[in-house]
Protein backbone atom coordinates (compact mmCIF):
# COMPACT_ATOMS: atom_id res chain seq x y z
CA UNK A 1 0.00 0.00 0.00
CA UNK A 2 1.32 3.24 -0.69
CA UNK A 3 2.39 6.03 1.58
CA UNK A 4 -0.54 8.19 0.16
CA UNK A 5 -2.80 5.87 0.62
CA UNK A 6 -2.27 5.02 3.86
CA UNK A 7 -2.25 8.78 4.65
CA UNK A 8 -5.63 8.98 3.12
CA UNK A 9 -6.48 6.29 5.51
CA UNK A 10 -5.19 7.86 8.80
CA UNK A 11 -7.31 11.07 7.45
CA UNK A 12 -10.60 9.23 7.13
CA UNK A 13 -10.56 6.98 9.78
CA UNK A 14 -9.48 10.21 12.28
CA UNK A 15 -12.54 12.11 10.80
CA UNK A 16 -15.14 9.06 10.84
CA UNK A 17 -13.90 9.24 14.94
CA UNK A 18 -14.55 12.92 15.12
CA UNK A 19 -17.82 12.64 13.63
CA UNK A 20 -18.79 9.65 15.98
CA UNK A 21 -17.73 11.17 18.76
CA UNK A 22 -19.48 14.60 18.61
CA UNK A 23 -23.23 12.33 17.26
CA UNK A 24 -22.33 10.69 20.76
CA UNK A 25 -22.26 13.87 22.90
CA UNK A 26 -24.71 15.54 20.94
CA UNK A 27 -27.57 12.52 21.57
CA UNK A 28 -25.93 10.71 23.93
CA UNK A 29 -25.18 6.85 24.35
CA UNK A 30 -28.88 6.09 22.28
CA UNK A 31 -27.08 3.10 20.09
CA UNK A 32 -25.41 1.47 23.04
CA UNK A 33 -27.75 2.32 25.72
CA UNK A 34 -31.30 2.99 24.27
CA UNK A 35 -33.90 4.57 26.38
CA UNK A 36 -36.66 1.73 25.14
CA UNK A 37 -39.47 3.74 24.76
CA UNK A 38 -40.81 2.02 21.51
CA UNK A 39 -38.53 -0.65 20.90
CA UNK A 40 -37.23 -2.93 23.69
CA UNK A 41 -34.97 -4.75 21.32
CA UNK A 42 -31.04 -5.00 22.88
CA UNK A 43 -28.98 -2.29 21.19
CA UNK A 44 -27.08 -5.06 19.24
CA UNK A 45 -30.49 -6.06 17.76
CA UNK A 46 -31.22 -2.09 17.47
CA UNK A 47 -27.91 -1.54 15.56
CA UNK A 48 -28.79 -4.05 12.99
CA UNK A 49 -32.02 -2.63 12.18
CA UNK A 50 -30.51 0.50 11.85
CA UNK A 51 -28.08 -0.57 9.46
CA UNK A 52 -31.00 -2.67 7.78
CA UNK A 53 -32.87 0.78 6.92
CA UNK A 54 -29.05 2.45 5.68
CA UNK A 55 -28.71 -0.66 3.20
CA UNK A 56 -32.05 -0.54 2.42
CA UNK A 57 -32.12 3.44 1.44
CA UNK A 58 -28.64 2.57 -0.70
CA UNK A 59 -29.89 -0.38 -2.42
CA UNK A 60 -33.48 2.11 -3.70
CA UNK A 61 -31.46 5.38 -4.28
CA UNK A 62 -30.56 6.29 -7.27
CA UNK A 63 -27.23 7.50 -5.96
CA UNK A 64 -24.99 6.84 -3.47
CA UNK A 65 -24.99 9.34 -1.24
CA UNK A 66 -22.28 10.46 1.79
CA UNK A 67 -24.16 10.28 4.51
CA UNK A 68 -25.41 6.94 4.34
CA UNK A 69 -21.92 5.88 3.57
CA UNK A 70 -20.79 7.49 6.61
CA UNK A 71 -23.43 6.60 9.57
CA UNK A 72 -23.59 2.82 7.56
CA UNK A 73 -19.82 3.08 8.82
CA UNK A 74 -20.39 4.32 12.04
CA UNK A 75 -23.42 1.69 13.08
CA UNK A 76 -21.11 -0.79 12.28
CA UNK A 77 -18.21 0.84 14.51
CA UNK A 78 -20.78 1.17 17.21
CA UNK A 79 -21.68 -2.43 16.54
CA UNK A 80 -18.03 -4.10 16.94
CA UNK A 81 -18.08 -2.04 20.25
CA UNK A 82 -21.37 -3.46 21.45
CA UNK A 83 -19.52 -7.01 20.74
CA UNK A 84 -16.34 -6.29 22.43
CA UNK A 85 -14.49 -6.25 19.35
CA UNK A 86 -12.55 -3.70 20.14
CA UNK A 87 -8.54 -5.15 17.83
CA UNK A 88 -8.53 -6.69 14.86
CA UNK A 89 -4.79 -8.21 15.03
CA UNK A 90 -6.49 -11.79 14.90
CA UNK A 91 -8.38 -10.57 11.46
CA UNK A 92 -4.89 -9.79 9.37
CA UNK A 93 -4.02 -12.57 7.41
Amino acid sequence: MGDETQIKIIGVTNALKDFLCEKNKRYGDSALDPIHIFSKLPPGEQLCVRLDDKLSRIKNSGELRKNDVVDTLGYMILLCIYNDWLDFEDQID
